[in-house]
């Protein structure tokens, strides 16, 4: 009696529980992620036919791929100016396998691209030879926020100092071969922000475009937008979809400065059309002596700890929090001013030429098939689903006026999108390079 008490108690509760199980969101077995990026490098004409975005640049040299034609990633890294398409594809039903994309006349790439797997690049044993680590201090000035004069509390500072010795380390030792080098530290930066890593790298049962085989770049102008097709072994047969124009390359940033480094530098830009937002950073470097460097940093936020880190692909709902928070730009923005004289160089050293970095961000959206139902009781089983990302970005020196050759590049522009700046590294990777890590 007890026993058929459970068993009817079991199969009710199991009952109960399907239309729950139905309305669990669901991921699909096939999965396409496109980047679209408009890079835009102040002064420079639409060189993107001729080099590709420098990620790709340095994915071709290191793996040995024809240096002609671009690599995946090139959208998410700043190159020079031009349009840069990057494709992704994840089918579990077929890991791995070369697949079609069925594309419109409008891309000017011709009827299809061809997804391949893309082998990961990375330093081979033995290239990373041991070399002499002197002693150097580096001092780091953090500002923040768009104003004429530099605000209360600002800058932060720190300042790190090794004590190498000129000895001798050998990086393939990792840190067993650091011992002996000393680092001293005092003062303290701004706690950076999360950015969460949404990218899509190489890795195994993905393809890609561009690759080493059909990689192409893309022409000045060309669309997006209109009928895709997915094929190839193992991809479903319903993958038809429409890329919508909100969805396309964005129009180029034309980001305008103005000022010498020890002035106001004033930022203007024409708002780019489907832009969500904007955000902008600067890096100025004076080299002291082989064993002093100063460093600013300066960000566009309203609060410190905003980085370079921030030049990503953003989501709508992380874009609406950080303009809450006043991290981010609005839409609506049109102009920012550096404070007078951060980036100034204070005398007795070598001025690097500084950068300043600047992106709007785009609309990000989703396709699946079949659409989600209305009805959270109905049973769903999707198929595929396509993610699609767009942003344009913009790159200047600082203290060079691009104002007239910007004016130029409108004029002859078509509205839409060319290139731009170059992808800083976040604080560690800039420590790094400046430590030789």
């Amino acid at each position: 009696m007890r026993r058929r008490h459970a068993l009817y108690l079991a199969l009710s509760c199991t009952l109960l529980a399907l239309p729950a199980a139905s309305q669990q969101s669901k991921t699909p077995p096939t999965n396409l992620f496109i980047d679209v990026a408009t890079h835009n490098m102040a002064g420079m004409p639409d060189m993107g036919g001729m080099m590709g975005g420098l990620g790709g640049f340095m994915a071709r040299r290191m793996g040995g791929a024809d240096s002609s034609k671009p690599v995946y990633p090139t959208a998410r890294h700043s190159g020079l100016t031009g349009q840069y398409l990057d494709i992704a594809l994840h089918n579990t039903l077929k890991p791995g396998v070369e697949a079609q994309d069925l594309i419109p006349s409008g891309l000017n790439l011709g009827k299809s691209l061809t997804l391949i797997p893309v082998e990961p690049s990375h330093s081979g044993k033995g290239e990373s030879t041991p070399g002499k680590v002197p002693d150097i201090e580096v001092k780091i000035s953090e500002y923040w926020g768009c104003s004429a004069t530099v605000r209360p509390g600002q800058p932060k500072v720190a300042t790190f100092k090794v004590k190498g010795g000129n000895k001798t380390v050998d990086p393939r030792a990792g840190m067993a071969g650091m011992q002996g080098v000393e680092v001293q530290s005092s003062g303290s930066l701004s706690k950076g922000l999360y950015v969460p890593d949404r990218d899509i790298d190489l890795q195994p049962g993905y393809v890609y475009w561009p690759n080493r085989q059909y990689g192409k770049q893309v022409p000045s102008g060309a669309r997006l937008a209109g009928d895709h097709q997915i094929t190839g072994d193992g991809i479903p047969a319903s993958m038809k979809f429409q890329v919508q124009q909100d969805a396309d390359f964005m129009p180029k940033l034309m980001l305008r400065s103005q000022g010498e480094l020890t002035d106001a530098i004033d930022l203007s830009w024409p708002s780019v059309s489907r832009a969500r937002g904007y955000f902008i950073t600067g890096v100025h470097t004076d080299m002291k002596s082989q064993s002093s460097i100063e460093m600013v940093i300066w960000s566009s936020a309203d609060v410190p700890g905003a980085g370079s880190e921030l030049h990503a692909y953003l989501s709508g709902s992380q874009i609406e929090k950080w303009q809450k928070q006043k991290i981010l730009m609005s839409a609506a923005a049109t102009n920012c001013t550096i404070p007078k004289g951060i980036f100034a160089s204070q005398g007795g050293g070598q001025p690097v030429p500084g950068i300043l970095m600047m992106t709007a961000y785009g609309p990000e959206s989703w396709i699946t098939y079949p659409p989600k139902p209305a009805d959270p009781k109905q049973p769903w089983n999707p198929e595929w689903s396509v993610r699609l990302r767009a942003k344009s970005t913009a790159f200047s020196m600082l203290g060079m006026n691009f104002g007239g050759s910007q004016q130029m590049q409108e004029d002859q522009g078509d509205g839409q999108q060319p290139q731009q700046p170059q992808k800083r590294p976040g604080m560690k990777g800039l420590l790094k390079g400046i430590l030789g890590g």
